[in-house]
Order: C-alpha cells, then sequence, then structure tokens
C-alpha cells in the first residue's frame, strides 16, 4: 500500500493543479521496485494496488463531480475502472520479470504503453491525466508523439523510471551503473529527434482566427436569462474582435454557445407519436432559425463556425446532435460536423434507446445521436476539421478523422476543437483538456484552435508549442494568424501499430501468467 501510495502521490502531483511535472519520471519507481521483488509482501496486494489507483483517479477526476450531484456516481465509477490498471501493470510486468525473464527496462514500459492503448479504447476509451501529457511543456520532448502517439512520451517515462528502478539495490544485489546506459540513450535520442523534427522552415500561410472565450458556468438547470446572459457575451466579444481586427478569416464560438438549435427535417416528417405540431409550425420555426443566422452573419462580415445542436424533424422521430456548423456571411450554412463522441452519462445514457424511462433517473431529457463522419469544411482555401469536447481525449480518434479526411482527399490544414468547459467551473479539468490538445496537436502534425467556454481558448502550433492562452474562468478574445503546417505525421500514416505491438506483448505476459498460475 505504501509503495502504491508514493507513486499516486507522485503522479497526481505532476499533474494539475499541482503540476510540478517532473515528477512524472519519478512516480513509476515505486511501483516498479514492486515490480523486481520476488514476492509482493500482504494478503491481497493487489487489492491494495488498486486503491492506491483509486485514490488517484479520485484525486485527478474530482472535477467530475461539479456539474450535477448525480455525475459524483460517474466520478467514483470511473475512478474505480481505472484503478485496475495499476495493479494489472504491475501483475502482468512481475510475469515478463519473472517468468518470462525480460529485462524490467524492456518489459515495464511496452505493457505500460500497451495498457494505455487499452484504455483509450475501452468503455468508449478516455486517454486523460498520463504520465507523457504531463510533459507538454517540455516542447522538444514531445516530438517523438508524431511516431507512435502520446504513448511513445509515457514509454520514455517509464523506461527511464524502470533503470533507475533497476539501479537500485534491492533483495541483495547491488547498486548497478550499466541501466543507465539504454536511459540516458533513449532520451538522448527523443530529445535529438525533436530537435530534428522542429528544425527548418515547414509552414505556409494559413488563416487568421478568432477565438471567441465567454465566461458563463454552466448547470443542469434550463434558464432563459442564461440564454440571454450567453448571447450578449458572445456577440459583445465577437463585435469586441471585429472592431480591432479588420482581416479576420474566421470567427469561432464553443461548443453549444450558440443557444438556439439549428432545426432541419426530412421530406417525409410528421409529428412522433403523442406529440402536437405540424409541418406548418415546424417550417416556421426552420424561417425564424434562418431569420437569425442572417443577422448574425450580417454582423460579424465573415465567416463563422458556431458550437449549437441540431434538431432533424423525421418521420415519427426527433434526432438531437452536437454541433459545428459553419455559415458565411449571409447566414447560409456551409457545413456541420455532428459530435461522434457523445460523452456517456453527459450526453446519453447506455441502452436508453430501447429502455427510454432510464432518462427519469438522471438530469438529462434525451439522448444525442453520434455523427457518422469526419467534415473538413472551407474557409478562405484552406480545410478546417472541427472537434467537439472530450473527443481530443481520445488520440486514435483524432488521429483517425484526419487519416479518413486524407484518404478522401480532403485532408486538413487546421484543427479546430469547439469545448464548453464550463460545466467544471474553472477547475484543473481545464489544465488536463488542454494538456491532451497540445500532444493531439503533435501527433497529426497540425496547429489546433481552441474555443473554450470558461477556457482555455488556445492556439496551439504543429509543434504542441502554446501560441495564445485564454485566462481561466474570464471572459477574451484571441485573435492569431494560424500558420498551416507542410510535415507529415509518422502517426497519421501507421496509427496504433507501435501501441499495438505493446499491448499485444502485455496480453502474451498476460497468456503466459494464466498459463503458469493454471499449472500450479
Amino acid at each position: 500500500m505504501a509503495y502504491g501510495l508514493i507513486g499516486s502521490a507522485l503522479a497526481w502531483a505532476a499533474l494539475p493543479p499541482v503540476g510540478l511535472w517532473p515528477l512524472a519520471w519519478l512516480a513509476p519507481i515505486p511501483w516498479l521496485l514492486l515490480i523486481r521483488r520476488k514476492e509482493l509482501a500482504g494478503r491481497r496486494p493487489y487489492l491494495a494496488l488498486w486503491l492506491a489507483g483509486f485514490a488517484f483517479w479520485m484525486a485527478t477526476l474530482h472535477w467530475l463531480r461539479l456539474p450535477h450531484p448525480a455525475t459524483s456516481i460517474g466520478w467514483v465509477a470511473l475512478s474505480a475502472y481505472l484503478a485496475v490498471y495499476l495493479p494489472i501493470f504491475v501483475g502482468l510486468s512481475r510475469v515478463a520479470v519473472h517468468q518470462a525473464r525480460c529485462s524490467i527496462i524492456f518489459a515495464a514500459p511496452m505493457i505500460w504503453a500497451g495498457l494505455e492503448l487499452a484504455q483509450s479504447h475501452m468503455l468508449t476509451g478516455l486517454n486523460i491525466g498520463t504520465l507523457g501529457h504531463s510533459q507538454y511543456r517540455w516542447v522538444e520532448l514531445i516530438q517523438i508523439s508524431d511516431l507512435c502517439g502520446g504513448y511513445t512520451v509515457s514509454f520514455l517515462i517509464v523506461l527511464v523510471a524502470a533503470a533507475v528502478a533497476r539501479a537500485i539495490p534491492l533483495e541483495g544485489k547491488r547498486w548497478a551503473i550499466w541501466p543507465a546506459a539504454p536511459a540516458i540513450a533513449a532520451l538522448a535520442g527523443a530529445l535529438v529527434y525533436g530537435h530534428v523534427r522542429m528544425a527548418g522552415e515547414h509552414t505556409r500561410p494559413g488563416l487568421k482566427v478568432a477565438l471567441i472565450q465567454g465566461s458563463v458556468d454552466i448547470d443542469m438547470k434550463l434558464d432563459r436569462d442564461r440564454t440571454k446572459q450567453i448571447y450578449d457575451q458572445y456577440l459583445s466579444l465577437s463585435r469586441q474582435a471585429l472592431s480591432e481586427h479588420t482581416d479576420i478569416d474566421l470567427i469561432v464560438w464553443p461548443e453549444t454557445m450558440f443557444r438556439d438549435p439549428l432545426p432541419l427535417y426530412t421530406e417525409d416528417v410528421h409529428a412522433p407519436d403523442g406529440v402536437e405540431w405540424s409541418k406548418e409550425n415546424l417550417l416556421e420555426v426552420v424561417a425564424d432559425h434562418k431569420s437569425l443566422l442572417k443577422q448574425v452573419a450580417r454582423r460579424f462580415g465573415v465567416p463563422a463556425l458556431l458550437g449549437m445542436d441540431t434538431v432533424i424533424y423525421g418521420a415519427g422521430e426527433i434526432t438531437s446532435y452536437n454541433s459545428a456548423v459553419l455559415i458565411d456571411t449571409e447566414g447560409q450554412v456551409e457545413g456541420r460536423y455532428d459530435k461522434m463522441r457523445p460523452v456517456m452519462f453527459g450526453e446519453y445514457v447506455p441502452f436508453a434507446k430501447t429502455i427510454p424511462w432510464l432518462y427519469k433517473l438522471t438530469p438529462l431529457e434525451g439522448g444525442l445521436t453520434p455523427g457518422a463522419e469526419p467534415v473538413a469544411l472551407e474557409v478562405h482555401g484552406g480545410r478546417i476539421a472541427p472537434s467537439v469536447c472530450f473527443e481530443t481525449f481520445l488520440p486514435h480518434f483524432i488521429r483517425g478523422q484526419v487519416a479518413t479526411l486524407r484518404a478522401r482527399g480532403e485532408e486538413p490544414d487546421l484543427l479546430v476543437n469547439l469545448t464548453n468547459d464550463g460545466w467544471f467551473w474553472g477547475s484543473s479539468e481545464l489544465d488536463l483538456h488542454l494538456m491532451a490538445g497540445a500532444v493531439r496537436a503533435v501527433e497529426c502534425r497540425k496547429p489546433l484552435a481552441v474555443a473554450a467556454n470558461t477556457g482555455f481558448s488556445a492556439v496551439i502550433d504543429a509543434d504542441g508549442r502554446i501560441v495564445r492562452q485564454g485566462p481561466r474562468r474570464e471572459m477574451a478574445v484571441i485573435v492569431e494568424d494560424i500558420p498551416f503546417d507542410t510535415r507529415v505525421s509518422p502517426y497519421v500514416q501507421t496509427g496504433d501499430l507501435g501501441a499495438g505491438f505493446c499491448l499485444l506483448f502485455a496480453v502474451t505476459m498476460a497468456g503466459i501468467g494464466g498459463y503458469s498460475r493454471r499449472r500450479s
């Protein structure tokens, strides 16, 4: 328990709100010393490790309790699930070291990276608060993220920590000097790679973008006064940006900050059973929304990417999406991206389509439908690829969007994330979200613009460098010329092949451990 908690405390302190990022290099050492031991002390050592992991995730994800009292259930449940990865890491690494006779310097980083990949996919996936993300300010180091994703940085950290752990005298073994060689070689190689990738000129002219950051804390209550406050803030800030800069190419509002949903309908539209409205009523709503978009567009005089809901009225059904909608200077909808990864229990409840009464147990009125595909939107000769909210927490997802659009001949020049982090009231979630965005930019070698309600809005270049950043829980306007990057990312081309090999190694160790246990 002591070893587990010391490692968890160091890992937590390496992340916001403390942010002592060098501690990330020390955090795995206590766990690695447990891996080296021939036997683990105590009657339930893996339960103790799970408790240590649970403590880490409860502290790291504390902001999940802020949107609504009911979300505290998700906070505890998610922490309990994520906590299993620490005992699994120790257990599989012990199999590799003591049964497969692998060096801990090789086995531990392989299994850690493989488990990070699994965590990014299991139960809709979540790649947050990782060891690699903690190094986002060390720009030269995180350049290796374009090789095999952000998993590469975590792999390096655990490799260096494993070398230190192997050098420490334990159970009759003396201090060892040789582990310093692979650690120094790996770290030096990563930094050389970073300097080479960042050297030279690799940009071309891009877009001048205005990111509008209002500051409205969000709760589950439906309040028309709050809607008016949001509109007043965002329209005022947009006018401020346009008055100070006459050459803006694009205005971006965060997720759902354009409060009136975009109404669309199919040709065979009719009201669901038990709902009273006619097609004539619907056409009036559509006309009113078109008029509203036209008024807003004429105030701007430039294209705008607006975060809003989309409601599609069909044959006896109503479908809702969380969208990024591009309008031109006349208010015409030029394109729309529908969020492909809605947040479980935040935007939908599993199985509620077949069991609708499940929504009565939550503050949600209904669930959002996932979007079908990524979209590249044309703006002044450049292509932008929107994402919404927590989608930037998924490395394979953003990488997959870029790769899909490239295969269609629509490779984006700029990634844009629209997020409403007002649910988390200025907490460390804002920092964790920004850190993930910096790593996503390096992985795809694309600049990333983030428009976030309450912060952090930011412009991140393709090296993961934060060029401009808005304040925490305050209003701000960020106007920046964003050049496009011409480099090619190996990670976009090969995907999770490297991390997948690490996961295969971890699964192999699980097989060896299971077989050995069965024989005994």
